[in-house]
């Protein structure tokens, strides 16, 4: 394997949109987000001699499977115009792919079977397996990757054999998660911290039947509190409608079509049902819980890694209740939300997964891209000066003190960042083309 360099055609590309992020939001931002995009693509992409690329989280030596799309978020703009760039995301599509063909219920990979892994006495010692964590985004990412590339550039070259048993798989795997008790799934980790291991000898707390898909893990790598996580469901069912897609249009397998189509139903329905509940302490209005059990129990919060409720307009556009949506937006961006922070500097949405008191840059980000363009422009404004004065974001800052941060390199945190100053960039240009009447 060997580090990535760029392309002439991605440097170019890279180049001219950061100059557009200079001319739109000052010199400060273009140069972060120059940097930044062209950090991601040298520095954590490593590109192998079978044609797929293994991309590291930034300062971890693995592959997450989730990280791995969302650290590609800002140059998807750029595969129609930038061939180069197409074959680096196919690249990543193909690795994906061949991890989740390896193992569906892992959640992060190493570059080969190197025996590293987050803990060396998990129960799973698979030398490829960093960790096996089952997260239900870990299976919707590499689809929603995968069906991008395809709609923004027509090649269908990803889409091999291998692909199509694993998109198989992941229909496989979220119907068999209907019913997690008859899993073979179990994760169990001797530690002292309960969110990093699961309950009932690894099988995770009890749930009923729901028609919404079990996941032992959020997006944050903890455990859930309750399996089945509202927003991964939504996300889930958004990621088998485009299987459903390239299963009819690509690989010509109707009942494969057909079936990503019914699951995708019964999710949504499933959220519906169990999913959608009256706000906490308030006059009933219906709102998403984050997580269920089937069984009475919801939890209200919101965690700063997505798919959450906040960005469920980009995860899940097409199966999200907008109504019910925008309510849970003004619930989970206020303080009923125990992971919504304010201090005097910035405030937003943080996680369990670091200290307490701590805002997120993915999260002031998602809170961004899903707000009004006034919103954008402000919040760029913020994640520009809570850089903690690096040039890089990072995973978690204190938000009255942005020099108290928790990893210095986190690539998906600078992807997102540079998401909302191109989005701004195009916004602006579109203003001062309508002001000029052109």
């Amino acid at each position: 394997m060997t580090r990535t360099h760029l392309d002439p055609a991605i440097t170019a590309t890279l180049t001219e949109a950061a100059a557009r992020v200079r001319a739109t939001s000052g010199t400060q931002v273009g140069d972060m987000v120059e940097a930044a995009l062209l950090r991601t693509l040298t520095d954590t992409v490593t590109m192998g001699d079978d044609g797929t690329a293994f991309v590291i989280t930034g300062d971890i030596p693995a592959m997450w499977l989730r990280d791995s799309t969302t650290q590609l978020t800002p140059y998807l703009r750029f595969l129609d115009t930038c061939p180069p760039l197409a074959d680096l995301v196919a690249a990543v599509v193909r690795r994906q792919l061949a991890c989740l063909d390896h193992d569906p219920y892992a959640n992060a990979f190493n570059d080969g079977p190197t025996g590293a892994h987050y803990d060396p006495e998990d129960v799973c010692d698979d030398p490829h397996v960093w960790e096996q964590k089952y997260e239900i985004d870990s299976l919707a990412y590499p689809v929603t990757l995968a069906h991008t590339l395809w709609r923004a550039t027509g090649r269908t070259d990803v889409f091999d054999e291998r692909a199509h048993r694993v998109l198989r798989t992941i229909v496989d795997q979220l119907r068999t998660e209907q019913d997690h008790d008859a899993s073979p799934y179990r994760f169990q980790r001797d530690t002292d911290i309960p969110t990093e291991t699961l309950a009932r000898d690894g099988r995770g707390t009890t749930v009923g039947r729901t028609g919404m898909t079990w996941s032992g893990f959020r997006p944050s790598d903890d455990a859930c509190t309750y399996g089945y996580n509202v927003p991964a469901n939504l996300f889930a069912a958004q990621a088998l409608l485009a299987v459903a897609e390239i299963a009819a249009e690509v690989l010509d397998d109707a009942a494969l079509a057909a079936d990503a189509r019914a699951l995708s139903d019964e999710l949504v329905a499933g959220v519906r049902a169990f999913g959608v509940v009256p706000l906490p302490d308030g006059d009933g209005t219906p709102v998403y819980a984050y997580e269920v059990d089937g069984l009475g129990n919801a939890l209200h919060m919101d965690d700063a890694n997505t798919p959450s409720l906040l960005s469920l307009p980009l995860n899940a556009p097409d199966v999200l209740d907008d109504d019910v949506w925008r309510a849970t937006r003004d619930l989970v961006l206020s303080p009923a939300n125990p992971y919504y922070v304010t201090g005097t500097v910035a405030s937003g949405i943080g996680s369990p997964h670091t200290r307490p008191g701590r805002v997120w840059p993915i999260a002031l980000a998602v809170e961004a891209l899903t707000g009004t363009p006034e919103d954008r422009v402000r919040l760029l404004a913020v994640l520009a000066r809570t850089d903690g004065g690096t040039g890089r974001m990072h995973e978690s800052f204190d938000p009255s003190d942005p020099t108290a941060f928790s990893r210095p390199w986190f690539s998906w945190a600078d992807s997102m960042f540079c998401e909302v100053a191109l989005v701004v960039a195009d916004e602006t240009e579109a203003r001062s083309l309508e002001a000029g009447g052109v």
